[in-house]
């Protein structure tokens, strides 16, 4: 099998049978073309099961000194599983990047923000802007509902259920999750649709989706950046915030008011529970805290 056939085929592996979402199977993709390439730099006759453990050490080496340590680790796993792909297809009996180490990660907490922070981003909102009310709304729903970007750009108006106090949320792989959501949070979006939205001019195709932009078209990944990076900045706030940033306050501040790890797992909807833990922060007070109140020595 030739590269385009096998990066075609394991494409359709990804949605097919891993149902990943579309940013994640371009980012398998892209580390799978970046070996092409160089393999065929190196010799375009070289077919993918032909490419051995050194090739791949290689073409990881010169890479080294441009892309950071997360980088790496996060194409050797891509090309790990192209390959994996590829003996699942009869067409290797072993893996060349079996005997490939990850480099070493350091686990890097996002910023977190207070609540006061956060409220203070909201006082920076002109809400005398259609723009100023759509983004205040945008702003409680990622912090009061601990969505990804992702999730919220993709909202529907067909996701709420607010009768019933949720909303339905399509992560990862497009599975779908049910995310309890608060009168607080309902309240605001339900400004934004009574007052704003509904006296927008909407693209047809866009009509069921919640947030939208001027244009009435639905808004980008890259828009809701920019929103909460000018909303930082206006806000005075010296961190780096990302809109990630206020899924991990969502998630930091429901256990530092006692929520289990494990139900902060299913609101964030992640699969491994040591996903979770990553997303979570816990200063040292609050580690001595702890031992001071559970453990029998401590009292």
């Amino acid at each position: 099998m030739d590269w385009k056939n096998a990066i075609a085929q394991f494409k359709l592996f990804l949605k097919l049978e891993k149902q990943l979402s579309d940013n994640s199977i371009a980012g398998y993709i892209n580390d799978v073309q970046k070996l092409k390439n160089y393999v065929e730099n190196y010799n375009e006759a070289i077919l993918p099961a032909q490419v051995t453990t050194d090739l791949i050490q290689a073409f990881i080496y010169d890479l080294s000194d441009l892309v950071s340590p997360h980088t790496q680790a996060r194409l050797i796993s891509g090309l790990r599983l192209f390959y994996k792909f590829l003996m699942l297809e009869n067409l290797i009996t072993a893996n060349p990047l079996d005997l490939i180490e990850s480099p070493k990660l350091s686990r890097k907490l996002p910023d977190v923000l207070s609540l006061e922070e956060i409220d203070q981003m909201i006082a920076a909102i002109d809400l005398s802007t259609a723009e100023g009310e759509r983004n205040r709304s945008i702003i409680e729903t990622l912090y009061g509902c601990g969505l990804r970007v992702s999730e919220l750009v993709n909202l529907k108006l067909s996701d709420l259920f607010f009768e019933e106090g949720f909303i339905k949320v399509t992560g990862k792989g497009d599975k779908q999750r049910f995310v309890p959501i608060s009168n607080y949070t309902q309240k605001y979006i339900n400004i934004y649709v009574k007052h704003i939205r509904n006296h927008q001019k909407i693209d047809p195709a866009f009509s069921d989706i919640l947030y939208l932009n001027r244009r009435g078209k639905q808004l980008t990944r890259v828009m809701i950046f920019h929103i909460i990076k000018t909303l930082t900045k206006k806000a005075g706030i010296d961190k780096n915030i990302s809109p990630h940033s206020l899924r991990h306050s969502f998630a930091t501040h429901l256990l530092e008011n006692g929520a289990d790890l494990r139900s902060i797992q299913l609101l964030l909807g992640h699969e491994s529970i040591t996903t979770t833990e990553i997303y979570l922060h816990l200063d040292k007070q609050k580690l001595h805290e702890t031992l001071q109140k559970f453990h029998p020595r401590a009292k």
